[in-house]
């Protein structure tokens, strides 16, 4: 009797155990580093976009029920490491970030990846894939062809203009003037005179506006990789009174729309930027509980926005 008794209790034993098991092998599948918190790391939130990414972000992680700490690594690769190696000592659960350039980047979500927690990479893309569990970006390529479409009828199909490049290290910088050009160059009448890198920044675009004016003075037009620089363009044409001058942007912010609005601008491609970081934010949430995204690159579909159509935007968010 005795013997049975100690049987039936091992045999009990091992089946609990047998229960544990899978549940502890599923617990240690579990992605994240165990905390509650998520890091949005973006560039600097001067810029209104990237602004938007942290307020939107940090919004709906919030209602998901995250801790979140937002940071800025203002395109400093460095920095953005310091900042990766802060979410993996507090355990993060993910992290969300708008890189600091293609290559640069690899190495912090190579670590992130390392220790266990996702990245989810948000409108800028790296040269590397299967670290990130997500890459979630705008469809630069096509809205940068559909925003020249614009330009270029707004041009009548022919004159000389300057493109204003944004940091030349950045994939998305490359994307959008390649592929303005992929519309622009179908044009023998078009000439391009003169082509400056102004770093996505207002204040640089000002500047080089200012001297490409003094330098070609016979320009109609003006391309501009992001809003930013388009805004400084458009300021600084208009301090010139060079009223003439037709300018575009990419990004679609309330700033670009509102000299769209006044006509002083042709126009800009929104980047649908909030429903990317709310993309991002939702599926790191289903990761984190067990889902992950079909596919680590997807992109997103730009609006082109124009005079006709500007009404319909507001705060990086399009409603038909």
């Amino acid at each position: 009797m005795k013997a049975r008794k100690i049987a039936a209790i091992a045999m009990t034993a091992a089946m609990v155990a047998g229960m544990a098991a899978p549940a502890m092998a599923e617990a240690e599948l579990l992605p994240g580093g165990g905390s509650n918190i998520i890091y949005i790391i973006t560039p600097s939130t001067s810029n209104p976009f990237f602004n938007t990414e942290q307020v939107v972000g940090e919004a709906k992680a919030v209602e998901l029920g995250y801790e979140v700490k937002c940071f800025s690594h203002d395109d400093d690769a460095a920095k953005q490491l310091e900042y990766f190696e802060a979410a993996i000592n507090d355990k993060a659960a993910a992290i969300i970030c708008d890189n600091a350039g293609a290559d640069a980047s690899v190495e912090a979500v190579q670590k992130a990846y390392d220790a266990g927690i996702p990245t989810f990479l948000i409108d800028r893309e790296i040269n590397e894939s299967g670290i990130a569990v997500a890459q979630i970006v705008a469809d630069n390529a096509q809205g940068a062809a559909a925003i020249a479409e614009k330009w270029v009828e707004a041009m009548d199909y022919e004159g000389k203009y300057a493109e204003l490049l944004g940091l030349e290290s950045d994939t998305n910088c490359q994307v959008r003037s390649e592929n303005y050009h992929s519309v622009i160059d179908e044009y023998d009448t078009m000439e391009m005179v003169a082509q400056q890198s102004a770093n996505w920044d207002q204040t640089l675009a000002y500047e080089k506006t200012e001297a490409i004016l003094q330098s070609n003075p016979e320009i109609t037009g003006i391309i501009c990789g992001n809003d930013t620089m388009a805004c400084g363009a458009v300021q600084a044409c208009l301090d010139a009174e060079r009223t003439d001058i037709k300018v575009i942007g990419l990004d679609g912010s309330d700033e670009a729309a509102a000299y769209i609005k006044s006509g002083e601008m042709v126009g800009t491609a929104l980047q649908q930027i909030a429903r990317i970081t709310e993309m991002a934010i939702e599926q790191a949430d289903a990761y984190l509980k067990g889902t992950a995204p079909e596919t680590e690159k997807q992109l997103v579909e730009c609006v082109a926005i124009t005079a006709e159509n500007v009404d319909k935007l507001s705060a990086f968010v399009y409603t038909e």
